[in-house]
């Protein structure tokens, strides 16, 4: 049978999502070997979006397949049991035939966060990313809306990006000013690797005055990456979310979205 499972965790401690070599932590490892312990066999994860270094899952959703036959309280109590305090299972469900945590997902939703004040924060060092000039989040805001709706995201997408084509839907996009800091929220079809994280560096360029407002249409028009300025650093970056069609009727993400304080 295939389990399908909500997953919550603190990126700042594994080298991303992704399983890689012997003795480099990952959320995946650490997860396939807690849940491996419960169904006594080795299994596989497959989760809805890769995470990087340092990024944070609030609502990530991932499955595996297994032949053992243990209850969704099970499955939770049992892997939370032999996690890490810096992972959590939030909730399983068996899947139907046609679910994959991946493919079947029909949007996410990010959020970036962005401390901005001229001393940089202990207590936000690895929840957010630190900017000490002033940012206009209404510059920011605005700009934003050219990316909203299908495009070529050539010049916000990583060298690296392993996608077969760089065509994404932004649904989304809303930047506001909460407090001490500058709030992010982005709602897509799929993402390319480094996306958000290359968006909120082009917003942040033009919030501080450094860019024209036009300046993000213009990046988004050239489709070149080396035109868009710097990726900004994934410590303050979450997955809030994954939206999957309503006939599979899975969880929604309980769990408050981080933020500052307005």
């Amino acid at each position: 049978m295939r389990i399908i499972l909500g997953v919550q965790y603190d990126g700042a401690g594994f080298q991303g999502w992704q399983a890689q070599q012997p003795g480099v932590r990952t959320v995946q490892t650490c997860l396939e070997q807690a849940l491996a312990k419960v169904a006594d066999h080795p299994l596989r994860l497959v989760c809805a979006g890769r995470t990087d270094a340092g990024v944070h899952g609030v609502g990530q959703v991932a499955h595996f397949d297994t032949t053992a036959v243990r209850s969704e309280r099970s499955w939770v109590r049992g892997g939370n049991a032999h996690l890490p305090s810096d992972i959590s299972l939030n909730w399983s469900r068996e899947a139907p035939d046609d679910f994959h945590a991946r493919f079947s997902a029909v949007a996410r939703r990010y959020r970036y966060l962005i401390f901005n004040d001229a001393r940089r924060s202990a207590l936000w060092r690895e929840r957010a990313t630190w900017c000490y000039r002033p940012l206009n989040a209404e510059r920011m805001h605005e700009a934003g809306q050219a990316l909203i709706g299908e495009h070529d995201f050539s010049a916000f997408r990583a060298a690296a990006c392993q996608a077969r084509h760089p065509i994404r839907e932004i649904q989304e996009l809303i930047v506001q000013r909460c407090g001490a800091g500058v709030v992010l929220d982005i709602k897509a079809n799929a993402f390319l690797h480094h996306m958000v994280r290359n968006i909120a560096g082009v917003l942040m360029a033009i919030g501080a005055g450094e860019q024209p407002v036009a300046w993000a249409r213009a990046v988004l028009e050239e489709r070149d990456r080396t035109r868009a300025g710097v990726t900004a650093p994934a410590a303050g970056l979450y997955l809030l979310a994954v939206y999957y069609p309503e006939h599979f009727a899975l969880p929604t993400t309980t769990e408050t979205a981080p933020g500052f304080e307005k």
